[in-house]
Order: C-alpha cells, then sequence, then structure tokens
C-alpha cells in the first residue's frame, strides 16, 4: 500500500511512523510470533539456518514439485498414493515441529528420537507402498509384521498430530478407537486381544476407510494443489492490492480502518484458507489503524479476527472448502459457489454494520483522502485477479480440480511478470513451493486422523448408533438436533485447519443431520462448516481472537468474546437456511431470493443495531430486544414473519428518529 504511511505486513509494527499526540501501543512482530508459537502450533517450527536450511527448504519445494508431478502425470492406485503421501508428510513433521511447544530451540538441531520416531513413522507407509499388493491380495490375513507397523504408524501419527494441530482432534479420535475395541471385543467370534487389534489395524491402516481413507484421498489431489496456488497467489501481491482497494473504498468513511479490515479480510481470507494467518497478515495492517483511529484494542483485534475466519465462507474459494463440499455432496462446484454467496454477505453485512454503528457511537472519522490509495492507480493491476477468476471458470467449464488449479498457479507466475516489485525470482518460486509444502503438513496429518475417526464410525456401524441418539435426545425436533450438532463441531473444531475441520464434520456430524433428521444435504454440510470454523475465534479455543490480540496489545479473552459477538451472524445464519433452505437457493424462484435477500439485509441491520445498541443514538434495552427479534424475524424466509418484523423495524426507526431529533435540538 505504497499511497499510505500506514505499515506493511512483515514490518516492525512499533515503527511504523506516528504523530506524538496519536500514539498508540501496539504488539511487535516479534510480539506476535511469541503468542503464534504459544496457542498456534503450527507456528511452533525449529529454526533451520545456513547450509540446513538451504536443504530444508529444497526438500520441501521438491515436495510440493512431486505433488503436483503425480497429479498431473501419474497414474497410480489410490492406497499407493496416499499412503507415500502420508510417509513424505511425517518426515517433513519430524524434521519441521519439535515436541514441545515454546521455548528456545537449538538451530539445525533434531534430537536423536525425533529422528527414530520419523524413520518408524514414515517406514510403516513407506512399507504399505512398496508392498501394497502382496497386502492386498492377503486381505484380512496380514501377518504379525504388518499389524506391528500398522500400529506404530497410527501411533507416530497421532504424535505427528500433537505436534501441529494440538490434543483436542487426538482425544475424539482416541475415544473412537476404544469403542472400536470394545465393539470387537464384545461382538466378534474371536474376542482375544491380539485379533481385535489386527482387525482394527487392518480396518484403518491397510484399507480405504481409514488413515489413508476419503480425507487422505482428498488432500494430497485437490487440498495440496489449491495450498500451493494460494502460496502463489500470495507472491503476486494480491494480498497488498486488496487491502489498497478496501482503503480506496471505505477507508475515508466513518471508522474507515474497521471497514477496511472487514473488506479486506474478506478476500484475503477466501484464499489463503487460514483465520489465524491472515489475521497476521492484513491484522499487521488493518489493526494498527484501527487503534490510530480511536477503536479500543480489544475491538480492533476482534474485527480483524472475525473477518478473517469468516474469510473462509467467502465464495468462490472458501479457503478450498467449495471443492471439498463439491465433492463430498456429489454436486457440482457452481452450485455450491451460488449457494453459498448470501450467507457469506450477510455475514459480513453483519460485521460491516457493527462497526459502522460503533464508530458512529463513538464518533470516529476515517483516514483522510490524501493519504488513501488512489482507485484510478489500482485499476492497472486488476490483472492481478486473472488467476482467482481462471480457476472458477475453469472449474465451472468441467476441467478437473487438480488441472484446474495447476494451470491456475501457472498463471500466477505469468501474472507476476507484469510487476516489478512482485516479479517472480528463482528465490520467490522455491519459497512459494516451500511455503505450500509446509502448510500441507498440518492438514495432511489432521486428516489422517480423522480418516481414523470415520473408519470406525464406518466398520463399526457407530453413525447410525450417533443418529439414534441425537434423534432420541432432540425428540425429532429439528433445532435440538442443530443445537446439538453445533456444539460438536465447535469442540471438533477447535485448533484444527480448516479444510481438515470440514473433512471432520462431514464425515462425522453432517450424516446426523442428513439420515437421522432428513436435512438437505447442502444445508447440512453447509452447517457443519459454519460451527466448525467459528471455533477459531470461540473461547476457549480462539486462535484467531489471540493473533489480533497480540498485535492489538489487547486482552486475547475479551478480543475472543468481542469476536464472537462481531461474527453473530454466524451463529444465526446456519439454523435460518436449515430451517428454510430457500436462503440458498434451494426450492425458491429468481423473484424469492431476490426478497429473501432485501429482507434478510434489513434484518441483519436491525441484529446490529440491537447487538451495538445504537441507532441515531442509545437504544434502550426493551427496544434492543424487540429490534433483535424483529431482525430474526425478517431473516427467515416467510410472508407473515416479514410483514411482522418489517413493521417492527420501522416503527423503531421512526422512534429512534424523533427522539435523536429531540435531543440534538
Amino acid at each position: 500500500m505504497k499511497d499510505s504511511n500506514y505499515s506493511q505486513p512483515g514490518t516492525d509494527l512499533k515503527n511504523d511512523p506516528l504523530p506524538p499526540d496519536q500514539a498508540f501501543d501496539i504488539g511487535s512482530q516479534a510480539d506476535v510470533d511469541e503468542i503464534m508459537k504459544k496457542y498456534d502450533r503450527e507456528s511452533n517450527t525449529r529454526p533451520w539456518t545456513g547450509k540446513p536450511a538451504i536443504v530444508i527448504k529444497a526438500a520441501l519445494a521438491l515436495f510440493s514439485v512431486f505433488m503436483i508431478y503425480m497429479n498431473l502425470f501419474v497414474v497410480w492406485d489410490e492406497r499407493i498414493r496416499r499412503s507415500l503421501f502420508l510417509g513424505l508428510v511425517i518426515i517433513f513433521v519430524f524434521l519441521l515441529f519439535p515436541a514441545a511447544k515454546g521455548g528456545k530451540q537449538k538451530p539445525n538441531h533434531v534430537p536423536v528420537y525425533d529422528l527414530i520416531l520419523g524413520i518408524l513413522g514414515a517406514y510403516s507407509f513407506f512399507n504399505f507402498t512398496l508392498n501394497s499388493k502382496s497386502i492386498i491380495d492377503r486381505g484380512t490375513r496380514i501377518d504379525q509384521k504388518e499389524v506391528i507397523l500398522g500400529v506404530i504408524g497410527i501411533l507416530i501419527l497421532a504424535e505427528c498430530c500433537r505436534r501441529v494441530t494440538g490434543i483436542p482432534i487426538l482425544v475424539v479420535a482416541g475415544c473412537f478407537v476404544i469403542y472400536a475395541a470394545y465393539s470387537f471385543a464384545t461382538n466378534g467370534r474371536d474376542p482375544s486381544a491380539y485379533q481385535v487389534i489386527r482387525k482394527i489395524i487392518y480396518n484403518l491402516f491397510y484399507t480405504t476407510t481409514g488413515v489413508i481413507g476419503t480425507p487422505v484421498g482428498v488432500c494430497s489431489t485437490y487440498i495440496v494443489l489449491f495450498i500451493i496456488f494460494g502460496a502463489f497467489l500470495e507472491t503476486t501481491g494480491i494480498a497488498d492490492f486488496f487491502i489498497s482497494c478496501a482503503n480506496a473504498f471505505a477507508g475515508a468513511a466513518s471508522g474507515g480502518p474497521a471497514k477496511v479490515a472487514v473488506i479486506s479480510s474478506a478476500l484475503c481470507g477466501m484464499v489463503s484458507g487460514s483465520s489465524v494467518g491472515n489475521t497476521v497478515t492484513t491484522g499487521s495492517v488493518t489493526i494498527p489503524m484501527m487503534k490510530k483511529t480511536g477503536y479500543p484494542g480489544e475491538f480492533a483485534g476482534a474485527v480483524e479476527a472475525a473477518a478473517s475466519t469468516g474469510g473462509q465462507i467467502m465464495p468462490p474459494i472458501m479457503g478450498a472448502a467449495a471443492f471439498l463440499m463439491a465433492e463430498m455432496v456429489g454436486v457440482p462446484y457452481s452450485s455450491i459457489v451460488i449457494k453459498a454467496i448470501l450467507p457469506a454477505v450477510l455475514y459480513f453485512l453483519g460485521i460491516f454494520l457493527m462497526v459502522h454503528l460503533r464508530a458512529k457511537r463513538l464518533g470516529l472519522e476515517g483516514i483522510p483522502r490524501d493519504e488513501l490509495p488512489k482507485l484510478r492507480n489500482l485499476l492497472p493491476k486488476i490483472y492481478l485477479l486473472v488467476p482467482l477468476v481462471a480457476l472458477v471458470y475453469l472449474i465451472v467449464s468441467g476441467y478437473t480440480m487438480s488441472r484446474a488449479a495447476i494451470i491456475a498457479t501457472a498463471l500466477c507466475i505469468l501474472v507476476s511478470l507484469f510487476d516489478k516489485e512482485h516479479r517472480l525470482t528463482p528465490k520467490k518460486f522455491v519459497d512459494a513451493l516451500e511455503t505450500g509444502a509446509k502448510n500441507t503438513l498440518s492438514i495432511g496429518v489432521a486428516c489422517g486422523i480423522a480418516g481414523i475417526i470415520a473408519g470406525v464410525v464406518t466398520m463399526t456401524g457407530l453413525g447410525q448408533l450417533f443418529i439414534s441418539a441425537i434423534v432420541s435426545v432432540s425428540h425429532g425436533h429439528l433445532m435440538i438436533a442443530l443445537f446439538l450438532t453445533m456444539l460438536c463441531c465447535i469442540v471438533l473444531g477447535m485448533g484444527v485447519p480448516t479444510t481438515a475441520t470440514y473433512i471432520i464434520m462431514a464425515t462425522t456430524c453432517a450424516p446426523i443431520l442428513t439420515t437421522g433428521m432428513g436435512l438437505n444435504a447442502i444445508c447440512a454440510n453447509m452447517f457443519v462448516f459454519y460451527f466448525g470454523i467459528v471455533a477459531d475465534i470461540t473461547p476457549p479455543v480462539a486462535l484467531a481472537a489471540y493473533a489480533g490480540s497480540a498485535i492489538a496489545k489487547s486482552n486475547p479473552m475479551k478480543t475472543a468474546f468481542n469476536a464472537t459477538k462481531l461474527a453473530i451472524a454466524a451463529f444465526l445464519i446456519p439454523y435460518i437456511f436449515c430451517l428454510n433452505p430457500q436462503m440458498l437457493l434451494i426450492d425458491t424462484t429468481a423473484a424469492g431470493f431476490v426478497l429473501i435477500a432485501i429482507t434478510s439485509f434489513i434484518g441483519m441491520f436491525a441484529v446490529a443495531a440491537a447487538i451495538e445498541g445504537y441507532l441515531f443514538g442509545m437504544i434502550n434495552p426493551v427496544f434492543r430486544i424487540i429490534l433483535a427479534a424483529a431482525g430474526l424475524a425478517l431473516m427467515y424466509p416467510g410472508t407473515l414473519t416479514d410483514i411482522i418484523g418489517l413493521s417492527v423495524v420501522v416503527v423503531i426507526f421512526v422512534i429512534q428518529r424523533i427522539t435523536s431529533s429531540k435531543q440534538k435540538a
């Protein structure tokens, strides 16, 4: 953002020049790094320097190249492809991630026990890769060596997941495995411990219904290529372009920096697929701007965290979830994108309105226009959008998602040639490949553990028990079933990467709603995806909010609660489109959808005003409750609810306007 004096991503925030009378306390890059290592396991990597760092970088870059080659040219059995992928992932995890988070790590040092674990874990999967035909031909009659290697492989994969993702998903997977052991021991013809273990290991390690199941299959084909695409897209400078565009459009408005944060984070987040990473990248620019304008630190950090988290529900990319959902549900990609538009717009509209009302309440101004980028200077860089537009076009036109991602990545390289500042040099090229490989590791191991959960559900019939339990507890009431499913999604999504979160939700929680409650498959998948995502801003494990608080120098928990309040739309909209799928363009006409969009926008405005407690002036508590109820009635598709909601909103609007005019007079 060359046209302003505000700091750029990656700079030391405290060095940003500010007038003495506008000085404020913000976190430096060191503060951000420290809190990221504390709360975000993906940021807690070993320090590599000198020649060893070059070797590691080259190895990671070659891994990305190999994944592109494997998906573009090689036709292998899926079991060979997936086991090879996980074996390589395990090697890199032990090279990059220490056993304990935090603390000072010795540069260029990997403990002997990590080397041993990495070799054993990789060999367990490579053994299946090299001897797959023999193992597959023997079926359930795997010998003792295969059983031992399977146990080692699963345990070491679990340790990898602990290092890069965290404990919650492992606790869930462990409970599932214990249930599988209990089920086989009590129902099998041979309940001996060895036979139970052999049966579990065969199903979870040597079939495509376990560790190397659908989640890893999707990760090793679609996800890894979209992650590499995202890494190359970032090298084109598109994040700076998005932030500059947002500044040009909204920077001068009342409370402009917060509105810039909402717009830029929506655009950057849909590409990055990481709420925490996006919070740090765009937040390093937007949070200091918000604090300089006058927003409290807790609110500034919360705005960035809520907007960055919502970027992953923003079409057309949705952090790669749109492509995954199309695969899991079995509908065209274009259908997912179109259906996701209105809920995503309502989410960001809610945040935008709340920051606007907060700015009006506090009397905050925007950024002087002479300090903002000029739109005429940004238009020549519109070519930066070519890779994104091409990606969507190729997939809609019938290209496989893998080929579309690779072609779009090539376009990123071509586009970079038109900008001297972001031109893709050999170093930047290798850096992008390295970043893509690094970002794949956490998702790869999480998908492997997700496969264990899905495998147990499949081989024990546990899914049917879940469905029966939820239906029984809810007594067939959809609202109760949705609430219980929401709790499961938030717990399972804590600290888990976005794409892995969705896969876990789609295999464990979505069937409860589709099979048990008869809910539309797209509605169910959207519902679990939304609540898996908001785990990043929901206390107590609110990683995106903690990252925002590190930059804002604010209380992490207060920032998390503020972010949850700002993201209220994410807690309301999924219920609405499940109760009435017309919001997702299901069973409705074009005219009906337009009406739903208009009433939903008005309803979101009412809800935002009720939460902020401000509309021309302060709103009394009774009116706030009534206004919130009217907003929800407008957001729920239906003629009667629309009439009632609109009438109430108009009445309160007029009353507040008259009251405000009298107070000013």
